[in-house]
């Protein structure tokens, strides 16, 4: 769902910025002076997905087994947030973009010699403070594509103990994106798809909540995780 919404977003904003579009007469403008505005406050929905960049460990555990895990497919998740725009000139905006992103992610782990397989889901819901440069093209009719780069910091709101994996429960990274603006008569809508790169390792290796002694084998097949989220999500300013 993710891959089929970038590519239309990709395919929509190469239009938007084609010559053949640029050299067509101007249309009547809606809101012709929105981005004028030097301070301006907005609502973002969206959805997106969590991944991590797994590092095995090779740990072999006192039975003489070796773990291998994955996250073999994706699960959709809810994000939801308030916009804070700040207009720096013409071109360039600073954004302060607070949301809450709902979402789990299922690994599934291997031995390496019989086979055998283990599921575990991790649920993680995070409060996402982000800041963003938003650099925008000239304004062409009523739309006006755009790429943003910035940083983020998350805190999880809640953790659940004695699962097979924990994850720290802050983490804090790079953001790169694009979207482009299509102004309305009542207001400015935004699609915006963008991916996130944690710059720490989040697995939780210290693990003195697990009841459950046979668990650790799992944990101990990891040597990292780094956090990996694609988000596409629908602003409203």
């Amino acid at each position: 769902m993710i891959k089929k919404a970038a590519y239309i977003l990709s395919v929509l904003l190469m239009y938007l910025v084609s010559p053949h579009l640029q050299g067509q007469h101007q249309k009547l403008q809606n809101q012709p002076y929105a981005d004028q505005r030097q301070f301006h406050l907005g609502f973002t929905l969206g959805v997106h997905t969590q991944d991590l960049i797994l590092t095995q460990s090779g740990h072999v555990s006192e039975a003489g087994e070796t773990w291998f895990s994955e996250i073999p497919r994706y699960s959709p998740g809810f994000t939801a947030g308030i916009i804070g725009d700040i207009a720096l000139n013409n071109h360039l905006n600073l954004r302060f973009i607070p949301s809450i992103q709902l979402g789990d992610k299922q690994f599934v782990f291997r031995e390496n010699s019989s086979g055998e397989e283990y599921k575990a889901r991790v649920r993680n819901n995070y409060l996402s403070l982000p800041i963003h440069l938003k650099i925008s093209a000239s304004r062409i009719d009523n739309y006006r594509p755009y790429m943003l780069l910035g940083s983020y910091g998350s805190v999880e709101l809640a953790s659940r103990k004695g699962e097979a994996i924990r994850l720290k429960p802050y983490d804090y990274g790079i953001e790169l994106g694009i979207g482009c603006d299509f102004y309305l008569p009542m207001f400015k809508l935004a699609p915006e798809l963008k991916i996130g790169f944690s710059l720490i390792d989040i697995l939780e290796k210290e693990r003195i909540d697990l009841i459950d002694e046979t668990l650790h084998k799992y944990t101990q097949s990891l040597s990292k995780a780094s956090q990996r989220i694609v988000t596409l999500s629908f602003h409203f300013e």
